[in-house]
């Protein structure tokens, strides 16, 4: 965007906001007279004080002109003070306009398109820009008003002394001033440039932690991170293009700042020679050394840094909102539900029943049932099977796990139970192979949970799905968010019976049918949860892993969930997050931090206090 387009919208804007302040800038123009008083008094004295005194031999005299200066100083003191008063009479207005517009703005765009609400440009604007225009405003009003009438009384004073110092010093601190006007409009660009590249970084960064766990499922890490890299390098070169002409208006303000000086003090001898006076030229030097070059110095760099900055920044109000130039994280596979591509079910098989545990883990033991012919075929390997397991993160760390046996057969619904923390989510993730034991087995299917021949790291273990607590959602559409844990194609119709079978028939139509879009954004943790589970219920996996993954249902969605993932074919293994997930089980695991014991729902209040605990609370709560 050009910088005269820029520079006619805010100047447009401006100019609205300046009329409707009329009462504040006289304020601060009668204060600034003052200021004009106290520098033309400062030359001024000087040069009476030397000819009128100290240099015609009349001390009094000098002493008396230079308090005159001192008195002038005082003066421009107290026009200091009412400065800042009319100062903030006009600055803090423009905030307050700016936070409207901008809160005018975010709502307008959430309304118009919702998955805009989090927009952080607007939270930048709202929040850094605001301020920057504010204090870039207050900065440039109160420099450029003091240089205007700094140079007015400096001006005047030089007239004052003599007219044929005009010529010598003005041309100079022109030179100067134009070539340093020279460096504003690219300079503006550049800043614009660096504010877009800041307002792009900062929605790109956004939009992947937002889609974190999407980027790392679909292993676009290093794709997701070179165009944050891009961005950064952008920056970067901005950053040096900024620190250029920033070298090239130091050169301007040295010879706006620097040559005037020069220019005088090299023609004093043909001053004097005209018949100026010794104090003529020393009122002149003060003029500039104190006065009208500080003031020519402050403005220079207040207009070249806060100037450009302000610009840019109230163009960023001005204009409509930009377009993102960062893209959308890429989304795709599920991250959160920690799985493996899928393979066909095995045959539901029935629920062995538990004959003994051991003393440390209440180990259940299957026993086949009756052979009804001599040569029965062989029992199949357990779902999941855990010998002697211990875990612990870290070497020194208690271990969270110690010493446990755990058999769950084919087709078997088992529960855990335990406090926060006791280990129930680290025994899940051993079991779907993401943490390795530190001793013991872990094994899934009769082959070992992690690094089992054909379920090899160059592919998903396809034994098992893990549905975590946050249930993962990916922007795509209804239909793809159910069957992406599925190998091949899947029906319209058996994707609609698992939807009303998990009791999500009525939140698919609530979105607007299997090829409606989905923002996960949008939707609430239960009906991240719902989503989930249906895909778990259509995924072929033999094995199912749920980690509290129905925390965010009601009880009754959760229970028929439950019961329908209990009825589908396979094991089903489930955290429970309340105890009537327990009590729809086959078994039960109990997790206590000293000992596991494993039982029915039925008998394991008589063989464990913790769970004797757990479902008196549960049953005065009903």
């Amino acid at each position: 965007m050009s910088g005269d387009g820029s520079w006619r919208r805010v100047s447009r804007e401006g100019r609205r906001f300046l009329r409707g302040r009329r009462r504040p800038l006289r304020r601060l123009a009668l204060w600034s007279l003052l200021e004009s008083a106290h520098t033309f008094l400062g030359g001024y004295a000087v040069a009476r004080a030397l000819d009128d005194g100290f240099l015609a031999g009349r001390t009094g005299t000098g002493i008396g002109w230079l308090a005159v200066a001192a008195a002038g100083a005082l003066l421009g003191a107290l026009a200091l003070r009412g400065v800042f008063g009319g100062l903030a009479d006009l600055v803090e207005p423009l905030r307050d306009a700016l936070v409207r517009r901008s809160v005018r703005r975010a709502i307008g765009l959430a309304v118009a398109d919702p998955g805009r609400a989090g927009d952080s440009g607007a939270v930048s604007r709202l929040t850094q820009q605001t301020e920057m225009a504010r204090d870039s405003f207050a900065g440039l009003v109160l420099i450029a008003r003091s240089f205007v009438f700094t140079a007015l009384g400096a001006l005047l004073g030089l007239a004052a002394l003599d007219p044929v110092l005009l010529p010598l010093v003005v041309p100079a601190l022109l030179l100067g001033t134009v070539a340093f006007l020279a460096t504003l409009r690219p300079m503006a660009r550049v800043q614009r440039a660096a504010l877009d590249c800041d307002e792009a970084l900062a929605a790109r960064t956004g939009e992947l932690a937002a889609g974190l766990r999407d980027v790392v499922a679909c292993g676009g890490g290093a794709s997701a991170g070179a165009r944050v890299e891009l961005l950064v390098a952008e920056q970067e070169r901005l950053t040096g293009r900024l620190a250029r002409w920033t070298a090239l208006r130091t050169l301007a303000l040295g010879v706006a700042g620097r040559l005037p000086v020069v220019v005088l003090l090299a023609a004093t001898p043909w001053l004097l020679g005209r018949g100026v006076s010794t104090g003529a030229v020393a009122g002149a030097l003060t003029y500039l050394l104190q006065s009208l070059l500080p003031a020519l110095d402050a403005l220079m760099t207040a207009v070249g840094a806060a100037g450009t900055r302000l610009l840019v920044v109230l163009d960023r109000f001005c204009d409509p909102e930009p377009a993102d130039t960062g893209a959308g994280a890429s989304t795709g596979t599920d991250a959160g539900t920690a799985r493996t591509a899928p393979v066909p079910a095995q045959p539901a098989q029935a629920a062995l029943t538990p004959t003994s545990t051991s003393a440390s883990a209440s180990t259940p033991t299957s026993t086949s049932a009756s052979a009804s012919t001599p040569t029965s075929a062989p029992a199949p390997a357990p779902a999941v099977e855990l010998h002697r397991v211990r875990f612990a993160y870290g070497p020194r760390a208690h271990p969270v796990i110690d010493d446990l046996d755990l058999v769950v057969g084919p087709g078997e619904h088992l529960a855990v139970v335990g406090p926060s923390g006791i280990g129930k989510s680290t025994l899940t993730a051993l079991i779907a192979g993401l943490l390795p034991p530190g001793r013991g087995t872990v094994r899934v299917a009769g082959a070992p949970a992690r690094g089992a021949p054909g379920y090899g790291p160059d592919g998903p273990d396809v034994r098992r799905t893990l549905l975590p607590q946050q249930a993962y959602v990916f922007t795509g559409t209804v239909r793809e968010n159910l069957t992406h844990l599925c190998p091949g194609p899947v029906t319209g119709g058996e994707v609609q019976r698992a939807a009303a079978a998990l009791g999500a028939d009525a939140l698919v139509a609530r979105l607007g049918g299997l090829d409606a879009p989905v923002d996960p954004g949008r939707l609430s943790p239960g009906e991240r949860q719902h989503l989930a589970l249906t895909a778990a219920y259509l995924s072929p996996a033999p094995l199912l892993l749920l980690d509290e993954a129905t925390c965010h249902l009601d009880p009754r969605a959760e229970e028929r969930a439950e019961r329908a993932l209990a009825e589908r074919p396979g094991t089903l293994v489930v955290v429970a997050h309340r105890i009537s997930s327990a009590a729809r089980a086959d078994r039960v695991l109990v997790l206590d931090g000293t000992r596991a014991v494993c039982g029915t729902h039925a008998e394991l209040p008589a063989r464990s206090p913790l769970y004797r605990d757990l479902v008196g609370v549960w049953n005065a709560q009903r």
